[in-house]
């Protein structure tokens, strides 16, 4: 590659960059409809291994995709309004049990005469925020009330979702085949190559990752319900989420909901149940969820997740949020392949320079 093709090269990468960053509001409709559509393109292969049209494969994996994503909001939702709403009802009296109970004790073991935390203050500032949110909230929707153009921009993009993923489906293997074939012949071999890797590690991401979330987010509400925990499932769904990354789930869903079992039992008989709870979650998802529904490791250091997503709602918002998972595995993709070139190159194997 010559020196003008390269300056080239990163000209358009950074009119492309440009680009996305300018039309990220209006690409996340298309973007979520790339995400399902690339979900859902292998089951659309397979029906048509079975000798069906692939209208009719798309038609019925876009339905099944459809409805189960309409279930889940359908039962997730007021499941989780109702969970929301019980943990504001409750929250003073958890606030009051701590100042006059919890925190009397813990200065009794530790020595302190004097409060160790001021919960006036505290609830004080909860309360101020949650008025200004609520204002805010309030604010919002009578923009979008009197905004009659920004609230229809939403539905649109709403009603966008499936009509681009059903259009997306039909024509995935159609895109894939136009692209590889403006591929210049010489690094034919070698983009293949790294499209099949990309292609494997997004898939471990986009299709076994959300799996094992939504696995992992049954299992810990389930197992907390068990136990009795008023918040099983907000606290369960939340561990879920964040399981992305390797240990955040486990870490993240036990302080949370040894804290709320503390508050609502104030016994400690029942932390040992939660840990019980969240032991055998990851056992499951070590030896069972991770092996059958994601395989081999992605590769992706936690760190370099955490960061992924960080940087991509700073830059690009929610937009970027979405972007960010797909976009990580694939520069971890080419970082590797930049690695084996690189210890196969003379500049790292010739030693006779230095000698």
């Amino acid at each position: 590659m010559s020196e003008s093709q390269r300056w080239f090269l990163l000209a358009v990468l950074a009119s492309a960059g440009l680009l996305l960053y300018l039309l990220a509001p209006v690409l996340t409709p298309f973007l979520a409809a790339a995400v399902l559509a690339y979900i859902g393109d292998p089951l659309v292969d397979r029906l048509e291994a079975r000798k069906l049209s692939r209208t009719l494969s798309v038609v019925a994996v876009f339905l099944v995709l459809s409805l189960s994503v309409l279930l889940l909001l359908l039962i997730l939702v007021p499941m989780l309004e109702q969970q929301v709403t019980l943990l504001i009802t409750k929250l003073p009296h958890y606030l009051r049990w701590l100042q006059e109970t919890a925190l009397p004790r813990l200065g009794e073991r530790l020595g302190f005469d004097g409060p160790l935390l001021d919960l006036a203050a505290l609830q004080e500032s909860l309360r101020e925020q949650w008025q200004q949110a609520g204002g805010a909230v309030k604010g919002a929707v009578g923009v979008l009330s009197r905004s009659g153009l920004t609230l229809l921009a939403m539905v649109a993009n709403l009603l966008l979702i499936p009509v681009v993923t059903f259009y997306m489906l039909r024509d995935w293997d159609l895109l894939v085949e136009r692209v590889h074939e403006l591929i210049p012949r010489r690094y034919e071999e070698a983009v293949a190559r790294l499209a099949r890797s990309s292609d494997e590690v997004m898939g471990a991401f986009l299709r076994g990752q959300l799996t094992v979330m939504l696995a992992l987010g049954i299992l810990y509400s389930v197992g907390l319900s068990i136990v009795g925990l008023e918040l099983a499932l907000l606290i369960g769904m939340l561990a879920g989420v964040v399981s992305f990354v390797p240990y955040l789930g486990f870490i993240v869903g036990i302080v949370v909901a040894g804290i709320a079992a503390l508050m609502q039992f104030q016994e400690l008989l029942p932390l040992l149940y939660v840990a019980v709870v969240f032991g055998v979650g990851q056992m499951v998802e070590g030896m069972v969820l991770t092996p059958l529904l994601v395989g081999e490791k992605i590769g992706l250091h936690p760190v370099a997740v955490i960061f992924a997503v960080l940087a991509g709602g700073q830059l690009f918002g929610f937009f970027g949020i979405l972007l960010a998972l797909p976009v990580a595995a694939v520069v971890m993709v080419l970082l590797r392949y930049t690695h084996e070139r690189y210890v196969g190159s003379r500049l790292y194997t010739n030693t006779a320079e230095c000698e």
